[in-house]
């Protein structure tokens, strides 16, 4: 059986993050030396750009943390879900590309709002939620929906 959530971390997923990881991290390092270097040079204007230099890589690896854990937190909660049987099955028909037809996933989509809204503290209602919206297009509201899933599982504990 097939389910939204089996294409979202595959290998080739966790091989491009990985990779993205490392070119930011490389990236932080650089921007780190630079801001250092300038925070050297006598000259008060390059202090200046050196101390403002060193917000960037800060900024960097806070994204790089939180997006680490969010995907940390993802499969966790789709490992919870696929042991309880509550993964949503990924029946819809697909483009010769292999994408989604929209139309198949617009109308199953109310259920599953219909679901989160019935049941707005369960962090499963809200991942399955996530997976509508995902399979609908809408990336921005997904990512939102699983955010919330999220904060649910990890603040009311993974067993509720």
């Amino acid at each position: 059986m097939r389910h939204f959530f089996d294409g979202f971390w595959q290998h080739k997923a966790k091989i491009g993050v990985l990779l993205v990881t490392v070119l930011l991290l490389l990236w932080l390092v650089v921007a780190w030396q630079r801001a250092v270097l300038l925070l050297g040079d006598p000259d008060p204007v390059a202090k200046a750009i050196g101390a403002a230099y060193l917000v960037l890589p800060a900024i960097g690896a806070w994204a790089l943390v939180r997006e680490i854990l969010f995907g940390i937190r993802t499969e966790e909660m789709a490992r919870t879900l696929e042991a309880e049987g509550g993964l949503p099955v990924d029946d819809l028909p697909r483009t010769p590309a292999g994408r989604i037809v929209r139309e198949a996933a617009d109308e199953i989509f109310p259920q599953y709002k219909a679901e989160a809204e019935r049941s707005p503290e369960d962090w499963r209602s809200w991942f399955r939620l996530s997976c509508a919206y995902d399979a609908a297009g809408d990336r921005t509201r997904a990512r939102r929906s699983m955010r919330d899933a999220a904060r649910l599982f990890t603040g009311a504990g993974r067993d509720s």
